[in-house]
């Protein structure tokens, strides 16, 4: 009788094994019949950076039986809280959000979790609730780069240089870490005496028209630089049409960060010194795999934490790369992300 219960158990086993959509232990929980469902929501896809990041995360869900709902609010904070809102009620598994306004979303974000849907904050950490997940670059060291590059270059053309800092949004968080970044490098030069910091401000929305406005004035109010410090690509087109209306364009060194390719085709042409470049690929792959993970019930891969107002956040940050006119060869058109031609020309 042993026997016959043996050879009924291995029946049984062959059985399951065997029949139409088995669930075969650590299979691709993609391919177990249940679609992982992703919701995307945006600030805005007007920047580039984010439209480009936005397919790439939708090819990369498409290459793993995930489907992708994408929203884009436009600088919107009630139309980005109405698409989250609208994403809840899809059900989606998972929500990677690019918040416009890291505090106003938050309350809807911890709604979504109360639903039983994961949260990942891209690139832009919120307050007021606590994200499952943030993906970003480390942007305390985008700071110290770009602070880093234009300081050492004035210092070398100037004995006592004046330095200018142009800050992102006040309603996002980066800003905020970028300029504690920019300014470990700045306020101990300031506080010796080897540097004048004549220009502290942040930007409204990251605006590019914002910085040219805001800074025209104060060259037109009589204000000296010596290097100007940003905290984005688009600050320094702005910063740079405001020096070049007074003849300093290519003389005065500028940073940035994105790594844009109008802002490599500046490096190229030396109206701006260098970027923080942070390759879009690799942090939105990332996002999409980590979306998956926790979709199957996974916890996704992090390598620190960040505080927001409420708790540290489990976190996986990427380091920005500088890239200035000596490497752009083997950071940028290595990388594939734009063409020799693209940068340089047809010439």
């Amino acid at each position: 009788w042993v026997a016959v219960i043996v050879l009924a158990i291995i029946a049984s086993v062959v059985y399951f094994y065997s029949r139409p959509n088995a669930e075969m232990p650590n299979q691709d929980a993609s391919t177990k019949g249940k679609i992982i469902r992703i919701g995307l929501s945006f600030d805005s896809v007007k920047i580039q950076r984010w439209a480009d990041e936005r397919d790439i995360m939708v090819e990369k869900a498409k290459s793993l039986g995930a489907t992708v709902t994408t929203f884009s609010a436009e600088g919107d904070d009630d139309k980005q809280i109405s698409q989250i809102e609208n994403l809840i009620s899809q059900q989606v598994d998972v929500i990677i959000v690019v918040a416009h306004d890291a505090q106003a979303v938050g309350p809807v974000l911890t709604k979504a979790q109360e639903a039983g849907i994961k949260v990942i904050n891209y690139d832009r950490l919120t307050m007021k609730g606590k994200p499952d997940l943030y993906l970003s670059f480390d942007s305390v060291k985008v700071g110290e780069y770009a602070a880093r590059y234009v300081v050492d270059d004035a210092m070398k053309a100037k004995s006592v240089p004046n330095i200018a800092y142009v800050g992102g949004s006040t309603t996002d968080n980066n800003s905020y870490l970028v300029l504690e970044g920019a300014m470990s490098v700045i306020d101990p030069l300031v506080k010796s005496g080897k540097i004048t910091l004549v220009y502290n401000e942040f930007t409204k929305d990251w605006s590019p028209s914002e910085a040219y406005k805001n800074f025209k004035t104060f060259l037109a109010n009589g204000g000296k630089v010596d290097g100007v410090v940003t905290a984005y690509d688009g600050l320094a087109y702005g910063v740079i049409q405001a020096l070049g209306e007074k003849n300093l364009a290519g003389k005065v060194p500028v940073s940035g960060q994105n790594g844009e390719l109008q802002a490599i085709q500046r490096i190229v042409q030396g109206t701006q010194t260098m970027t923080a470049w942070k390759p879009g690929k690799p942090l939105a792959e990332k996002a999409v795999e980590a979306a998956v993970a926790f979709a199957t019930g996974n916890t996704p891969e992090s390598n620190g934490t960040v505080k927001n107002d409420t708790a540290d956040i489990r976190s996986y940050l990427f380091d920005p790369i500088p890239v200035v006119k000596g490497n752009i060869d083997e950071t940028i058109i290595h990388s594939g992300t734009f063409t020799r031609e693209q940068i340089y020309g047809s010439n």
